[in-house]
């Protein structure tokens, strides 16, 4: 019995990390293409910082030696400040690829411990509780099943809305991009913001400020269905809590543990929800935390 726990456990972890690397290879193999362009990159942004400063001294009284001193300055501050960031996201990435190793082998542990775990709740709650205790369970362990199912379809549905929507444009690397946008939008707030700005940089770059701005219509677009739409339909259904509840507690839980915090907020606010709504004294914070 205790063997075959083990072995199932190991599969659906293999799994998943099977799948997990799957999607960081097509994600790096992507990325290696998009590397080579950076030559380009470069021509086009010095042309248009060219005709920037042309523009400049044409049509005000700055002088060119000056603009091209403020340009040197910036540059040498843009280095110093790229090797501080380097070291800082060399620390960054050491740190993570430690909490990736770690996280299969914590994830073991809890369910192959999960009757100790059980059965510890039970003893920690009266008998005439077990029935609300484990009807709290039940819930909780429903309701993150079905928020991160529907995290997932709705990535993949704005990762297709995405890519499409710059495959019309024109825009190079869109499955890349439509797929890394796609990524950064399950992070509440900053996430979106950080999506939109990649595709609207190489547009700008590679073809014009008019495909720029079109992109970024497209992605309004993209987020308004996704937020009146495919956010209300299959996420924010699951968890049912109200838009201003879920604004403060992302702003709480990225205050108190970064980007993990504000991805963690909704469904632990949801987990607690579930308990004030079986605990008579707490129910009005259950009522006001609800839709």
């Amino acid at each position: 019995m205790r063997f075959n726990r083990v072995l199932a456990i190991a599969t659906a972890l293999f799994a998943a990390i099977i799948l997990v690397f799957g999607l960081i290879y097509f994600l790096s193999t992507q990325a290696s293409i998009f590397t080579k362009t950076f030559p380009q990159f470069k021509l086009k942004f010095g042309a248009l910082l060219l005709e920037a400063t042309n523009w400049v001294t044409t049509h005000t009284s700055i002088e060119r030696e000056k603009i091209d001193e403020w340009i040197a300055k910036a540059q040498s501050d843009g280095l110093k400040t790229g090797a501080a960031y380097l070291g800082h996201s060399l620390g960054t990435i050491t740190n993570l690829l430690v909490v990736v190793f770690l996280i299969p082998v914590y994830v073991f542990m809890i369910l192959f411990y999960k009757p100790l775990l059980l059965g510890f709740i039970a003893k920690v709650f009266p008998q005439k509780k077990h029935g609300v205790v484990l009807e709290v369970l039940q819930q909780s362990k429903s309701l993150i099943q079905s928020y991160l199912i529907g995290l997932l379809v709705e990535a993949c549905i704005v990762a297709v809305l995405n890519s499409g929507g710059l495959m019309i444009l024109g825009i190079q690397y869109a499955i890349l991009l439509g797929v890394i946008g796609a990524l950064l939008n399950m992070i509440p707030c900053i996430g979106g913001v950080i999506a939109i700005s990649m595709p609207m940089l190489i547009a700008f770059a590679t073809k014009s400020p008019t495909s720029a701005l079109l992109v970024f219509i497209v992605y309004m677009v993209v987020q308004f269905i996704d937020n009146h739409y495919i956010v209300p339909a299959i996420v924010a259904s699951k968890v049912k809590i109200n838009a201003l509840v879920s604004i403060v507690v992302v702003l709480v839980g990225g205050a108190l543990w970064g980007v993990p915090g504000m991805f963690l907020s909704i469904p632990i606010t949801a987990i607690v929800k579930v308990v004030f709504d079986r605990v008579e004294p707490l129910r009005p914070f259950g009522f006001f935390i609800g839709r």
